[in-house]
This record gives C-alpha cells, structure tokens and sequence, in this order.
C-alpha cells in the first residue's frame, strides 16, 4: 500500500481539535445513520423475508414501497397509549429510553471513514476514539440490557417479567463469549482503538512461515476466523436477534418485556431493536472487516481509500451483515432456552478460550529460530493425533427390550398400560340392564316393575 494511503488513516491524535459545529455535524449524520438505518432496515427485512417466503413484500407505498415504514411509523405515533394499572410509571416511560440512548450513542466511537476535508478542515469521519473504544461499545451494548430488563419489571406483568428475566440470562451467556473473541483482536492489533484497529488491518499482514516472510490478508475475519465467528453469534444473540429472540417470543410470551408497551413506546423499543443491529453490523465490520478499506479487487484501484470513497466500502459491509441478520431470521427456528444456555456456555466460550491459547503459543514462538519452530508445532500436532487414532470410542449400549424396560421402572410410578393394547373394562363401571314396559301398553293398566 503506497504512503498516500497510509497517510489517509487517522490516528488518536488527529481528534480533539476539531470546532464545536464540526463535531456537532458528526453528532448528526450518527443520528441520522441510526434513523436511517432503522427506517431502511424494516423495509429491507421485509423485502427479503418476502423474497425467502416467495411473496413480494411491501410495494404499494411509494417505490418499491419505501414508504411503508414510514407510514407504520405514524400510525404508531397516532395510536392510543395505553399505561397499565399496576406499572411503574417513571421506569416504564423511561425504560425504552435507556436501549435506544445505548445504541446510539455506541456509534460516536466507529469509523465511518478516513481523513477528509470537509470546509477546509482536515478531519477524520468519526466522531470521537479514545484508546479504549471497543470497551465503550462494549459497555454500552451491556448497558442497553437494562432498557429490557427495566421494561418487562416495570410492566406489572408476569410475560414481560419473563422476557426480561430471559434477557438477564441471555446477556450474561454471551456477553463472555463476546468478550472473549475480542481479545484476539487486541493481540494481532496491539490497541483497542477503533481507528487504530482499522488502520492495522489495511496495512496488511506478514507471516513467518519456516524463515519465509508470506505476506497474508490484512482482515481478522480471515486471520482470526474462529474468533469472527464467535464474535458474530454473540451479537446476534446480543441483539436478541432471532434464532434468539428468546426475550420476545411471541408463541410463548406473546411479545415478551414489550406487551405492555403501546404507541411510541412501542416504536422506541423497535427502534432501539434496528439500532442496535445496525450498529452491531458497523462495529463488527470495525474489527474484523478491514473497517472503511475497500476489499479486493477494488483496492487495487489507487484511489480506492483516499477521498469519500470508503463511506461506500464501509455501509456496503453494512448492508451486507444486515443482510446476513435478516437471512438468519428467514432460515433458522427460533431455539430453546436450554439450547440458548447450552451453546453460549459449552460451545462459544470453550472455544474462545482454546483459540486465545493457541493464538498466544503461536505468537510466542514467533520469535523462535525455524528448529525450535519446528519442534513447537509437530509436538502438539503429533500428540493431537496419536490422542485422535487411540481414543477409545463410545460403544453404544444395547437397546433394552420391553419386558426389561418395564422390569427396571422405579418404585411409585405411574401405572402402565397393558403392552397388547387390550384395555380391560373398568372394575368401577357398573352395567345395570333393565327392560322397559312397551309402548303399546293401554291405558290404566299397572305396569310391572322390574
């Protein structure tokens, strides 16, 4: 990558000396990203479910039915709002708040671009970084739990009590795992600042191989992919996107912690909802999609990260996670909550914490002459696979029959039916036959009694 294009990657020292309607100007195209983002995002949702579902999704209002969210959106500020009798009123006005505020405000420390000129000033397109930005995104996306925990107790209800309880759960499962595949990150790019973390994957990435220096790509999505993948489950199920959208599950909590909710209570929640999947997309393509960088072969172009161009590169990545959130939505069934738990605690974190060692043994020995680097990998590789090869298998157990089925069940159970399918009578049903007078009997005759 040429000078031009270095020199075009901001650093931490490049904030800060910006004036007070430049940075309110940023503060405003972060709003308007957020809005936009929902407006188009429940458009696009509804087009590609409708596209996956063969049927062709809203197209009445406007082109190509732009306009439906809009139109969805004051009808929701026109709708009677309705306040339970039994709620908290001044958490249940101000829970909704909360997740929206958190979302936002997550988007102040992302990347949109390089440095550019905008009225003569040279600024980057961000609106702030400090050296822990991805701590602040991390923090505000854990934060915006309370807007739904708040919410379903403040209702006064049991459903949203339940989703709210769910969203507890949920956000300590994954929120590790989270946690976990971000390290990664900070190992190969040495800062936790948003900036600086894109900047260290366009300058691209050498790999010493046996003496040899390979020059590898720059994006963690492919150097890290382990952790890419942890990562991106976690935020789906960060988002309470489905298949975990266990908070909201309409077949078994009707709504979830937002039943109760009505009117532009109701579009606040959706709206943090879209948010904060918008915002989760831009962050993950921060990290581990080069960010603003243009992909190949596109970056061969000399002008390709200089300029406005990256504002494209970088909402087109958008667009595309975005997508890959609907896509989920459109394929997979909503899972169970022992399987919600099973996977964040017994597949993601493991699996996090086996690649951070294995990251860590790799770096360490980088720095190894080729026969200690030698030595460093067949020992391990061979122990893994004489373990593989020798490894006693499970033998299954053999099916028991019916009869020892029956003979093995515990003392007090439930009675059993009889296994030929031939339901005896009742010993409690008692039968009594009696014969009726006839019809023809004249009238003034005794009957007999039986």
């Amino acid at each position: 990558m040429s000078h031009s294009l270095h020199a075009q990657a901001p650093s931490l020292t490049d904030f800060g000396h910006d004036p007070w309607w430049l940075v309110l100007g940023k503060i405003v195209f972060a709003f308007l990203v957020a809005l936009l983002g929902t407006l188009l995002g429940v458009w696009f949702e509804r087009r590609v479910v409708g596209r996956m579902a063969v049927r062709p999704g809203p197209n009445q209002l406007g082109p190509f039915g732009l306009l439906q969210t809009l139109a969805d959106g004051l009808k929701m500020a026109f709708k009677e709002d309705i306040l339970p009798k039994s709620a908290d009123k001044v958490i249940y006005f101000f829970a909704p708040a909360i997740s929206v505020i958190c979302a936002v405000t997550a988007l102040s420390v992302i990347p949109f671009g390089p440095m550019v000129s905008i009225f003569g000033h040279q600024t980057p397109l961000q609106v702030t970084d400090v050296p822990v930005a991805v701590l602040v995104v991390l923090a505000l996306s854990s934060l915006a739990v309370y807007g739904i925990v708040l919410a379903g107790w403040a209702s006064g209800s049991t459903y949203p009590l339940l989703g709210g309880l769910r969203s507890t759960a949920q956000l300590i499962s994954y929120e590790v795992s989270l946690g976990l595949s971000i390290v990664a990150v900070f190992m190969l790019a040495g800062t936790m600042s948003t900036s600086e973390i894109v900047a260290a994957q366009g300058n691209g990435t050498q790999v010493n191989l046996f003496g040899f220096d390979v020059p590898a790509p720059g994006w963690y999505a492919l150097l890290l992919f382990p952790s890419f993948i942890v990562f991106f489950i976690s935020i789906v199920g960060e988002t309470n996107r489905p298949p975990f959208d266990l908070p909201e599950a309409e077949s078994e909590l009707v709504a979830g912690f937002m039943t109760e909710y009505s009117s532009l209570k109701f579009a606040l929640i959706m709206l943090s909802e879209y948010v904060a999947m918008v915002t989760m997309s831009a962050f993950t393509v921060t990290l581990f999609l080069g960010g603003w960088y243009a992909p190949w072969p596109i970056s061969l172009w000399s002008g390709a990260n200089s300029g406005w161009w990256p504002l494209l590169w970088f909402f087109g990545k958008v667009i595309l996670l975005v997508f890959v959130f609907v896509w989920l939505r459109g394929t997979l069934p909503r899972l169970r909550y022992d399987q919600l738990m099973r996977l964040g605690w017994k597949v993601l974190i493991p699996i996090s914490l086996v690649w951070i060692v294995v990251l860590g043994w790799y770096r360490t020995i980088g720095d190894w002459d080729t026969t200690g680097r030698l030595w460093a990998i067949g020992i391990p590789a061979g122990i893994v696979l004489l373990a593989a090869m020798f490894w006693p298998s499970r033998k299954p157990q053999p099916k028991a029959t019916v009869a020892e089925q029956v003979e093995n069940r515990p003392q007090g159970s439930f009675p059993l039916p009889p296994m030929d399918l031939q339901v005896p009578p009742s010993p409690r049903t008692r039968r009594m036959v009696a014969e009726r007078e006839p019809a023809n009997v004249p009238a003034g005759q005794d009957s007999e009694e039986v």
